[in-house]
């Protein structure tokens, strides 16, 4: 393990020139590894190393790549147990969440496995003169990959998978409260025989230093991020510059649209799947809750039992629902939140807050009355705290859920077709969950609208992020 702990660049597993940083267990906040802390040289070295060996990697055929990434997936496989271990170290969350999220991180292993050999062109009809025109697809080239702390894994293969299916290579800044999970994944992908180069790994602490130079370096032409919008922005305009290609899944602010003929035991398991996975730190977490006024108190009382039912606990934890937040300065955020949200006129009926002083552990919280002035309402809450607002017509449900500037994921619960048709096409969001709470598939586009980002993660969708179309015109072929 002591090699995991460095960063790799060019195939070569290396000290950060500035020294190391401290990784902590959120369950305990006991610092549990020292990992390279890289200079803005090693982001260059690790750039020019990705450019080096973009020839090559272009060059191998489809199918080649794709048994590289299959190499992967089964490596991942035989790591399962280890690596959700380490994701549960590092990031807080239970032990179960952690399984399943390799799980999901090693299907777009496969799933980009399996569409590196369908990244099609096309030929078109003759055109006069006896010309042939036709497309290729050609991987874009080194892809910058900034990803975030909540599912360390996943975020990585989610990007990572369908650039090295087109072809492309990579160098990765991962969380700096997560990096160990990466570190591993990383190792894993050596041991399955990617070349040096084709992937490298640049933990560090200076995250604005590190993004700014992947957005502006001429030889990267594409950033993938996944973060908040105020950082999107930032990387977005640092872009411009160059003219970089992005892909920008960015913050969120979920609507859970209940209405009176929905089914409500269904409604309230799709709320808790929703809710309260990776103790409500995800950007696709249901963040307001809108309830039809006729079904308004029987939905509260089952969610209530079911609430007061989760149990918090150390990741490690067998049973444990909810694990720590991430840091002591996202619980701060958390308590900051719910003050603001009470002193505006929302009511706390459920939730003892904070759980214990010094700790990260914050009890599932349910705030009512909550309406679209209250200071919670425009905000992101990653924190399992259940804001819940009711609405009298359809119409007024919609317009509600509509009323941010977030345009990520979505959710209604109704047992009418048409109704549930009609809604999940008016609202303005890249994704809709229909009676279901979790979402997300390799082979599904996974992206947002508006201020939540641009591009798509999964699907075909996924593959193209990463590919240009080039046209051929043949001259001469009458």
């Amino acid at each position: 393990m002591t090699k995991l702990h460095k960063a790799y660049i060019g195939g070569q597993w290396l000290a950060g020139n500035q020294g190391s940083f401290e990784v902590d267990d959120p369950a305990t906040g006991e610092i549990v590894a020292k990992v390279a802390d890289v200079s803005l040289e090693q982001v260059e070295q690790a750039i020019e190393a990705a450019h080096q060996a973009f020839g090559s990697w272009r060059r191998l055929s489809a199918q080649e790549r794709a048994d590289l990434l299959l190499a992967w997936y089964h490596k991942v496989g035989e790591n399962r147990q280890r690596l959700a271990e380490v994701i549960t170290l590092e990031s807080g969350k239970p032990i179960a969440e952690a399984l399943s999220e390799v799980d999901y991180g090693a299907s777009y292993l496969r799933w980009y496995a399996e569409e590196a050999v369908r990244a099609n062109g096309r030929t078109l009809p003759t055109l006069p003169g006896g010309r042939r025109p036709m497309t290729l697809k050609q991987p874009v080239g080194v892809v910058g990959v900034i990803t975030p702390w909540n599912f360390p894994l996943a975020m990585i293969a989610r990007k990572v998978a369908p650039a090295l299916a087109a072809g492309c290579t990579l160098v990765i800044k991962p969380a700096a409260e997560t990096p160990l999970t990466a570190l591993l994944l990383t190792g894993l992908a050596e041991e399955a025989g990617l070349p040096p180069g084709v992937i490298n790994l640049v933990p560090g602490t200076d995250a604005a230093t590190i993004g700014h130079r992947l957005c502006t370096h001429p030889k990267v032409r594409k950033l993938s991020f996944t973060g908040s919008t105020a950082v999107g922005r930032i990387l977005m305009a640092q872009s411009a510059s160059g003219i970089q290609r992005l892909s920008l899944e960015l913050g969120g602010n979920a609507p859970f649209l209940v209405f009176d003929d929905a089914n409500l035991e269904a409604a309230v398991e799709g709320l808790i799947a929703s809710k309260f996975r990776n103790s409500g730190q995800t950007c696709v977490c249901a963040n307001r809750i809108l309830v039809q006024r006729g079904i308004y108190d029987p939905f509260i009382r089952r969610l209530k039992t079911r609430m007061a039912s989760l149990t918090l606990g150390p990741g490690s934890l067998p049973g444990a629902d909810l694990g720590p937040l991430i840091s002591d300065r996202a619980i701060a955020r958390v308590e900051s939140l719910v003050d603001q949200a009470l002193e505006a006129g929302a009511v706390k009926t459920l939730g003892a807050g904070r759980v214990g002083e010094a700790s990260r552990y914050y009890s599932p919280t349910l705030l009512e009355s909550v309406t679209p002035q209250n200071p919670i309402w425009s905000q992101e809450i990653f924190g399992p705290v259940v804001t819940v607002t009711p609405f009298d017509t359809e119409e007024e449900g919609i317009a509600l859920a509509n009323h941010t500037e977030a345009g990520l994921a979505s959710y209604l619960f109704s047992d009418t077709l048409s109704r549930a048709m009609r809604v999940a096409e008016s609202l303005d969001y890249g994704m809709v969950g229909i009676n279901e709470g979790i979402i997300s598939s390799a082979t599904a586009p996974f992206g947002g609208i508006k201020s939540s980002g641009l591009g798509r993660e999964g699907g075909q969708e996924g593959l193209d992020e990463y590919l240009e179309t080039k046209y051929l015109c043949l001259g001469g072929m009458g």
